[in-house]
């Protein structure tokens, strides 16, 4: 009797509930979800080791001000990006986040992501002819003037450099190389030859070293695109003996960088506070998505070829052996223990 009872409290409470839908169960929409700001993240590759640390902190910042992010990881592949960018388009992300393999690639992807009504900010890397919204970078020409100053400084003047870059492909380069190649006119500095990474393959400065062995022994300095290329260029100069002796440049700050500026065989590295540019862009992101201005008085322009765009600049620091410790130690970049592992 107690089921058959049961049974039909059941029957009348559903009948109940159907005549009276205000009073429908609660059910999980998913609308708070689809409220939430997506960003659309799409990287070059992780094989440099500085990406890595903008993606989690991208991420973590764009968090904590109530946005998603899908991240996207192109392996270095253009056509791969391309596809990237149009799948995360038709997800319906409100701002794409792009780090360009490819500066002259991506102009129908940016037109179509600006059809469907998507921001779009170039990150670290400018992408040209195509109407972004916001480029946010270093100062890629401060970058090339630290490096070619920091040379002049070792006693560089006078002497004979050999200049391995990055990708002709990244924009960056060829601001980081212009700057570079103006201090080194301005102090009589022979460019014995100038080489690039394609695709930021720093296996081929390697080669490079090997293949021009007679050159490489005439220069007093070889200049490298980051410190990627740096850790090829100066394990090449050790098998012949000339780790030390050859003046080594990079940038990024990685940690095998600095742990051979305080070894002796590479001379500087420039930090670029990937903290601070991540943060920023997550900031711009959430503001272009809400359709707010973004304010800073880091922020001016630059013509990428198809307008100008708004570019939010913010400055590198050299670093040597001198300020190692207060500037990648004392900001907890890398550890003491981690950059004095091999210095006794």
């Amino acid at each position: 009797m107690y089921r058959i009872k049961k049974f039909f409290m059941m029957l009348l409470t559903g009948a109940f509930l159907t005549a009276c839908g205000q009073m429908e169960a609660p059910v999980e929409t998913g609308e708070a979800e689809e409220d939430k700001l997506l960003i659309g993240m799409c990287f070059d590759s992780f094989v440099i080791e500085r990406w890595q640390r903008d993606r989690d902190i991208f991420v973590q910042a764009a968090k904590e001000l109530g946005a998603e992010v899908n991240v996207q990881n192109a392996n270095g592949d253009v056509e791969k990006q391309q596809e990237q960018i149009d799948y995360l388009v038709k997800k319906g992300v409100d701002v794409l986040v792009i780090v360009c393999i490819d500066s002259d690639a991506l102009t129908e992807s940016v037109a179509a992501a600006k059809n469907a009504g998507v921001e779009v900010i170039a990150y670290d890397r400018l992408i040209n002819n195509a109407d972004i919204d916001l480029y946010i970078s270093f100062d890629n020409e401060m970058v090339g003037t630290l490096m070619a100053q920091s040379l002049i400084d070792e006693g560089l003047s006078g002497g004979k450099v050999i200049m391995i870059g990055g990708s002709p492909a990244d924009n960056n380069v060829s601001l980081v190389e212009d700057a570079f190649e103006k201090v080194m006119d301005e102090n009589n500095v022979e460019i014995l030859d100038r080489t690039h990474c394609e695709g930021w393959r720093a296996e081929l400065a390697s080669e490079y070293i090997y293949e021009h062995r007679d050159l490489v022994s005439e220069c007093d300095a070889i200049m490298c695109g980051n410190d990627n290329v740096a850790s090829q260029v100066a394990s090449s100069l050790a098998v012949q003996r000339l780790a030390g002796k050859i003046m080594v440049t990079g940038q990024d700050a990685d940690l095998e960088a600095c742990q051979r500026i305080v070894e002796g065989t590479q001379i500087m590295t420039v930090y670029k506070p990937v903290d601070s540019l991540a943060r920023r862009a997550a900031e711009c992101a959430v503001a272009l998505a809400q359709e707010e201005e973004i304010q800073g008085e880091d922020i001016g322009e630059i013509d990428n070829g198809e307008k100008e765009v708004p570019f939010v600049r913010l400055e590198p620091v050299k670093v040597t052996i001198d300020n190692m410790d207060e500037v990648i130690i004392d900001s907890g970049f890398h550890s003491k223990e981690e950059v004095y592992l091999n210095v006794k």
